[in-house]
């Protein structure tokens, strides 16, 4: 049952409920993506490092698998509108964030290297980042805050255990990463929160999952779309939006929460 503002009021979503669809969230993407893998080795022709069959196999397919099973679940826990919807607004002035993202993305994506690649390859690209955008911030947006905030916590805690579950559960890259998915956790926390920002900034859950799917892009396609692709100095833009946008809320992070005298 939900209120007139569309927050969850029955019973809390149990902690250990919520871990445990994250990882079964968790399993379909890193088996499904082993087991596509195994597929695209034995299908995929040519040169270059990610071949269309690659990219269908091993990132659409199970991300698809994925994104169903998370919002399926949203829906049949009856959060779908509390998941979808935020009805926490924050100052006007952090409209700026997915601005910051938005510029930074059109940096950092790696044009030439785009080129190189048929418009096939690309909007595969663009479909498989934007089933991960939409899969974590529905997971980690949606359904961690929505689940946080019926336990009664403060904004402040459902920020930060938000961004740093977001960023523990990237771990699981250790499988194919190793130690390498340690610092990517780190750098990940800080991006949950400003996904989480930009969640409240426009009352829904798209914007965010959108930016999400394209930061991703960007990144990608400055590092792993061409056999020996050397790194696009653009990518650093992605660093830099971090960066930019850590300062900026430091330093106003007395007016990110609505004024109290506006009433």
């Amino acid at each position: 049952m939900t209120d007139r503002s569309g927050t969850t009021t029955a019973r809390p979503l149990p902690y250990w409920m919520f871990v445990a669809i994250v990882v079964i969230y968790l399993a379909i993407i890193q088996l499904g993506g082993l087991i596509g893998g195994t597929i695209a080795d034995a299908d995929a022709q040519g040169d270059a490092m990610a071949t269309n069959e690659v990219v269908i196999w091993v990132l659409i397919m199970p991300l698809t698998v994925a994104l169903v099973f998370v919002y399926a679940t949203v829906a049949a826990l009856g959060r779908l509108r509390p998941v979808l919807r935020d009805d926490r607004p924050v100052q006007k002035w952090l409209i700026v964030v997915p601005i910051i993202f938005i510029a930074c993305i059109l940096v950092a994506i790696d044009y030439d290297a785009l080129s190189q690649k048929t418009g096939t390859f690309i909007i595969l690209l663009l479909i498989a980042t934007q089933l991960v955008g939409w899969g974590e911030e529905g997971m980690f947006r949606g359904l961690g805050v929505t689940m946080l905030r019926e336990h009664g916590l403060t904004e402040g805690k459902v920020a930060l255990y938000s961004s740093i579950i977001f960023g523990l559960v990237h771990l699981s890259n250790a499988i194919t990463r190793g130690v390498g998915a340690v610092p990517q956790a780190i750098i990940v926390s800080f991006a949950g929160y400003f996904f989480y920002l930009i969640r409240r900034r426009t009352g829904s859950n798209a914007l965010n999952s959108v930016i999400h799917g394209l930061f991703d892009f960007s990144i990608l396609t400055g590092t792993a779309i061409l056999v020996d692709q050397k790194g696009y100095i653009g990518s650093f833009a992605a660093v830099l939006a971090y960066v930019i946008i850590a300062i900026v809320v430091v330093s106003r992070r007395h007016r990110i929460e609505p004024s109290h005298n506006a009433a």
